[in-house]
């Protein structure tokens, strides 16, 4: 496991508050007590959880996002979810499946991005690989506007066994591989230069997973 000793931001605290995340704490810096900063300072107490109110140059230091509005809550570590636990935990709202594999995700404001993304459009879960990749992270949690308190995500050793893992269990997988671009810059470019993109990149992925079988990618 990982270990998450913070989160930053307004919304990634609230959405931690509300998803009974363990805090040890929350530090509010002196000259923030207006707007969400009072809902946090309510939910908080509702809670009994610790409030320590201290000098913004301590929240700086503190800081790894360099974003953290005034708010950081000290927490316990990210609990990564195992795949069999994940497919059981679909299984048994008894959906079709849907699942987001990322490979050499390296930026966490990508990573973030995603699994904001993935909560969007309902996916159930995230899976990333142990190695070549950003973690979750406090500047991951920032980006995910706290969606990372509610996507589960999963770390697995080989993403091509994942995905053959998936595919011979009837799983439905979208394997997006985003490599080093900014998810944000890509949105902004035409509708269909993106998904053709994407629809390249899996074509690809998925002749060398399945040793050059024929795939056939339906719209």
């Amino acid at each position: 496991m990982e270990s998450l000793a913070t989160i930053e931001g307004r919304n990634p605290v609230i959405e931690a508050i509300k998803n009974d995340r363990e805090i040890d704490k929350i530090m509010i810096a002196n000259s923030a007590k207006e707007g969400s900063i009072k809902k946090i300072i309510g939910m908080a107490k509702e809670k009994n959880i610790v409030i320590q109110y201290v000098d913004k140059h301590k929240l700086d230091e503190v800081s790894t996002s360099h974003s953290h509005q005034g708010v950081i809550a000290q927490v316990s570590e990210y609990k990564y979810w195992e795949l069999d636990e994940l497919i059981e935990s679909v299984k048994a709202k008894n959906e079709d499946p849907f699942f987001i594999i990322l490979d050499e995700i390296t930026d966490p404001h990508n990573l973030g991005s995603i699994i904001r993304t993935a909560d969007a459009v309902g996916a159930h879960g995230v899976i990333i690989p142990k190695r070549r990749s950003v973690h979750i992270t406090p500047v991951v949690a920032k980006a995910s506007a706290g969606a990372v308190e509610y996507v589960p995500v999963c770390k697995v050793t080989n993403i091509v066994n994942t995905i053959k893992y998936d595919y011979y269990e009837d799983k439905f997988v979208l394997y997006v591989e985003y490599k080093e671009f900014r998810v944000d810059e890509v949105l902004k470019k035409e509708e269909e230069y993106v998904i053709e993109a994407m629809r390249n990149a899996l074509e690809i992925f998925l002749d060398k997973a399945f040793e050059n079988r024929k795939i056939e990618i339906v719209n």
